[in-house]
């Protein structure tokens, strides 16, 4: 298959979808709104809707049942970055090639939209209709999802990792950070599409390890590329983990050993779909392009 062209036209189905949820620019509050707008639209590869969307597909899904659902998880991811980037977090000033949301609407207003983003995303999960996804299948999914992104998920890594910054740290704890910062939300991207597909325990469990996997391997090469990558390609500043003293896994087991671990958690991830046919390709090919990527 071809990887690229796949990518490719999922993206612009997602964000057809997400320009229909999100409220218009000119919606009173106006400024509101377009900012929601520009850290959406701002690019981005939309990895995560697109996992949701593969992994339905590999157990047999419609796109049309996960379509809605996987946006909400870009909505979600969105406003992390809002937030990531003000600067009480880490203090960015580019992202995806762009001015972050608070350098061109102000700190408050892009906090705001973080917040407005988060909340949309529970509305559009709650407002997908009962004739397309059962009742019992949608709490399931608003629970992974809430789970995913709170203090036992993305935030309560968000908060390790700031506590960590200028200290030594050990391996265990690097690892916390990544599985709960960038990879719970990463596993339930595709435990979702899963669920909303009527996947049996086996397969859910096998999606489960997939998801892990990918996600370590994620923010392992994203440790990786602010070392080695550039400014123009990751749309945003590097060496910066550096300069505040981030745990990294290049900080506490080098560049080599890092690589060889994003390498065996993408590999870990490919053998578990073992019991999956074709359908599962998308997945396959999407946890090696996650190891050789770029940006």
């Amino acid at each position: 298959m071809n990887l690229a062209s796949y990518l490719a036209s999922k993206k612009e189905k997602i964000d057809r979808t997400l320009d229909t949820i999100l409220p218009k620019p000119d919606e009173y509050p106006e400024i509101i709104h377009r900012a929601m707008r520009y850290s959406v639209f701002a690019g981005g590869k939309r990895l995560r809707p697109i996992l949701a969307l593969a992994s339905a597909e590999a157990v047999g899904g419609k796109e049309e049942e996960i379509l809605p659902i996987a946006c909400s998880l870009e909505l979600i991811h969105t406003y992390s970055l809002i937030h990531d980037d003000l600067p009480a977090m880490d203090n960015d000033d580019f992202r995806r090639g762009k001015p972050t949301s608070h350098r061109v609407f102000g700190e408050a207003i892009a906090i705001l939209a973080g917040d407005a983003l988060l909340t949309l995303a529970f509305e559009q999960l709650a407002a997908v209709p009962e004739d397309l996804v059962p009742p019992e299948r949608k709490i399931k999914v608003i629970k992974e999802i809430a789970s995913a992104s709170g203090s036992r998920g993305m935030v309560g890594g968000q908060v390790v990792d700031i506590e960590s910054e200028g200290k030594k740290v050990n391996l265990p704890t690097v690892t916390y950070i990544h599985q709960a910062k960038t990879g719970r939300l990463i596993t339930a991207s595709v435990r979702i599409g899963g669920i909303v597909a009527g996947a049996t325990p086996s397969q859910l469990d096998a999606l489960s390890v997939y998801g892990e996997n990918v996600g370590l391997a994620f923010q392992i090469i994203d440790d990786i590329l602010d070392i080695t990558g550039s400014k123009e390609k990751l749309g945003k500043e590097v060496a910066k983990d550096a300069v505040r003293g981030k745990a990294t896994y290049p900080g506490v087991v080098g560049i080599a050993e890092a690589k060889k671990r994003a390498f065996e958690a993408a590999e870990e991830a490919i053998k578990a779909l073992s019991q999956f046919g074709e359908a599962a390709r998308p997945l396959r090919e999407i946890a090696k392009f996650i190891i050789s990527r770029e940006t």
